[in-house]
Parts: C-alpha cells; sequence; structure tokens
C-alpha cells in the first residue's frame, strides 16, 4: 500500500534486532528491509547471504528502506551474529520438539518490550526462504515464535514474516495509535438545526404531494426522520441538505430561466446562512454557494432596489450585489463610500436578526455605515428609501 507522507518524521524506537540466516534472494531482503521501515525497525543483521553484500536487487525492493541497508550488519554464522544478545526468538512454522516456549507474535512484542525497558538486548531469528531454521540454531533460542495461520498452507514468504512481527511490535510500542483518523471538519449538528432542515423538508414534500395517503403521513415522517438521526449528521452536513432540498425546489421553475425567490423562500435561504455563523466560507463552499444562489435570484424587493442602485445616475456603478466584505456579505456595497445596505425579509426570525446585528457591529468597526432597508418599504415607496440612501452618502461626503 503506498501512501508514505515525506512531510512527517518517521519514529526513532529501540526495538528488537531482526536476523536474517541466509537469505538467498537480495528482493527478499529489501522486502524485509521495507516491512522494517513500516514499523520503525532499524537494526538488520544478515548472516551468510547466499548473493552476496551489498546486493543491487535488495536496494531495488526496498521502496525507500534505503537507512536500514546501508547500516547492515554482516555475519559468518548465526553464534557470531547472536553472541551480544541476552533475549532471542526463533520464528518457525514448523514443530522443532525442543521444550522451549512457543508464543505468537503478539506475547513475543510483550516480552521484548519488558525486556528492553530493563536495559536488555533482544534479536529475532528469520531462516531461509526454503526451509527456514535448522534444529541447532532454534536451539540457540530462548523462545519460539509462530504464526496463527492455516496448518495446511503455513509457509510465509521471509518480508510476510519480519511485517507481522514488527506490527505487533510496533502496535505495543505505539498502543496501536492509528497515524491519522476521519478529519472533524464541522461539530454535531444540534436538534434545532435538525427540525430545521427536517421542517424544510417537509414543506417541499407537502408541494409535491408525496406524504400520501394521510393515513400513513405520521409515520412516513417517524421514518425520515429516523433516516437522518441514525446518520448523526454535522452542522455542515446540514446545510449541504438544506442546499439539496433548496436546488431542487428551484429546479421546477429553473433559476437559468429567470425564476425568482419568492419571500418566504429566500427568508428560509437567508436563515440557512445565518445558522453558518459569521465565517465566510472557501470559494467552494456550500454556503458560498447558497450566496450565489441569492445572487442570482433575488426576491422582488432586492430586484427592485438593484435596479435602481444601477439605473438611478446617483448610485450608478457604487454599489455590488452579495459581494463579501472580509467575513461577512451584505445585500448590497458601496466600497468607494463604505456604506452596506441589508435588506429586511418580512418574517425574518431571531437567527437572522442575531446575524445581521454581528454583520452590522462587524462593518461599522471597519468604518463601514449600515442602512437598513424593509423590503416592503421598497415595495411601497422605492424613491423615498433611494432619498434617504442619497442623504446618508451626502453626510459621508
Amino acid at each position: 500500500m503506498s501512501g508514505t507522507d515525506k512531510s512527517k518524521a518517521g519514529l526513532s524506537l529501540d526495538g528488537p534486532i531482526v536476523i536474517l540466516v541466509e537469505p538467498q534472494l537480495g528482493e527478499n531482503i529489501g522486502m524485509a528491509a521495507r516491512a522494517m521501515g513500516n514499523f520503525a525497525l532499524g537494526a538488520l543483521r544478515i548472516v551468510n547471504p547466499r548473493d552476496g553484500w551489498p546486493n543491487i536487487a535488495a536496494q531495488r525492493a526496498a521502496a525507500g528502506a534505503d537507512h536500514i541497508l546501508e547500516t547492515v550488519q554482516l555475519f559468518g554464522t548465526v553464534e557470531e551474529a547472536v553472541a551480544d544478545l541476552d533475549l532471542l526468538f526463533a520464528t518457525t512454522a514448523r514443530p522443532h520438539d525442543q521444550a522451549k516456549p512457543v508464543v505468537g507474535p503478539e506475547a513475543a512484542a510483550g516480552e521484548i518490550a519488558g525486556h528492553l525497558a530493563a536495559g536488555g538486548r533482544a534479536g529475532i531469528l528469520f531462516g531461509r526462504e526454503r526451509w527456514g531454521l535448522t534444529n541447532e540454531e532454534v536451539g540457540l533460542s530462548n523462545r519460539i515464535i509462530t504464526f496463527p495461520v492455516n496448518p495446511g498452507f503455513a509457509s510465509l514468504n521471509l518480508a510476510q514474516a519480519v511485517l507481522l512481527v514488527g506490527y505487533e511490535w510496533f502496535k505495543r510500542a505505539t498502543s496501536g495509535e492509528l497515524p491519522h483518523a476521519m478529519p472533524e471538519r464541522s461539530e454535531r449538528a444540534s436538534q434545532h438545526q435538525m427540525q430545521a432542515f427536517f421542517d424544510n423538508l417537509i414543506r417541499e414534500l407537502d408541494k409535491v404531494e408525496f406524504l400520501r395517503p394521510a393515513e400513513k403521513r405520521d409515520t412516513m415522517l417517524v421514518n425520515l426522520r429516523n433516516i437522518f438521526s441514525r446518520m448523526e449528521p454535522t452542522k455542515q452536513d446540514m446545510h449541504t441538505l438544506h442546499g439539496v432540498i433548496m436546488a431542487i425546489a428551484e429546479g421546477r421553475k429553473g433559476p437559468a430561466k429567470g425564476g425568482v425567490l419568492d419571500g418566504e423562500q429566500a427568508t428560509r435561504l437567508r436563515a440557512l446562512l445565518a445558522e453558518h455563523g459569521s465565517g465566510t466560507p472557501d470559494s467552494g463552499s456550500t454556503v458560498r454557494g447558497l450566496a450565489r444562489l441569492l445572487r442570482r435570484n433575488p426576491t422582488d424587493a432586492e430586484r427592485l432596489l438593484w435596479q435602481a442602485l444601477t439605473r438611478d445616475r446617483r448610485f450608478a456603478g457604487l454599489f455590488k450585489r452579495q459581494t463579501p466584505v472580509g467575513r461577512h456579505i451584505p445585500d448590497f456595497v458601496s466600497f468607494p463610500h463604505r456604506i452596506a445596505i441589508e435588506l429586511v425579509n418580512p418574517g425574518e426570525g431571531e437567527a437572522i436578526a442575531a446575524d445581521r446585528a454581528g454583520r452590522r457591529s462587524w462593518l461599522e468597526a471597519r468604518d463601514y455605515r449600515v442602512l437598513e432597508i424593509r423590503a416592503a418599504d421598497v415595495e411601497r415607496d422605492l424613491e423615498a428609501e433611494l432619498a434617504r440612501l442619497a442623504g446618508m452618502m451626502e453626510q459621508g461626503a
């Protein structure tokens, strides 16, 4: 499996010494070194390699574990290779009928860890590819390591055996800590957010008469709610699902064909944006996409006001719609005059009001003047609102 993160430093652990007895193929030595590198085993001894040393085939198969091959120690006999060790394990798949403890790799890792912690030196013997270790070589060891494998097919590749032992050792040494976990991109959605989404979903399902027959409506609603409750969605999940529902709902009339959000829809969409909080997401986020949906689909009042701002000579070219200012997106903004316009739609709840208050405070702290205009006033007397805006601009001139 590929996936080495070269930006991270490797661990340096005092582990057991790996001893390969008369390995026959350089490729197997290299793959054993690679397995050692996977699990922070750095000390490799080789007894009488058949094809000599150094070995180019081993270097090619090591796949980056060159630091292990560069520090290999060579020995002529097993006795010489283990002379300085005081705890020795021999790996074998065959019973050698010797009266000494037989353990699995997990138990061996535990004993080795304790031995090294007490200042001892431990090693593990791995035999030849074709016939493993001799009785005499196993006789030099204190313990035998064998693996819980299929008894009818127990032979392991040399590198596989090193990997299994290395895995258990590393797991013991690091308490089984995984190198990475699922990123926590968003906190879990609150019951309030879940209910807001569910209300939106039910509203749209009722429009297409999905929840029928009437006598099954309550059961269907419970089943739907359980689907989302079992998901344990995050806040970001809720934003995405809200966006999906809005996109499907608006798709019936098609924003590209000139569809316009009505007041109720705009209010729900603004509430969703307010729930996200004050941070402006990056350009690829769902919430930024919802802001673009507002920009493409203005309410009647917003469209009237925008047309007036672009056509009236007093304001032409001075204002932009749904444009980020720092980490906020006011409805209209004039950067030259540092004026932000907030359009207040009917039926707005506490979430939108609190979001607008926070945005206003943030903007005013940065010398923007904020003008709130009620959507109903735009539709009733647009000229009066434009005059109020012109007066604000003259005061700041």
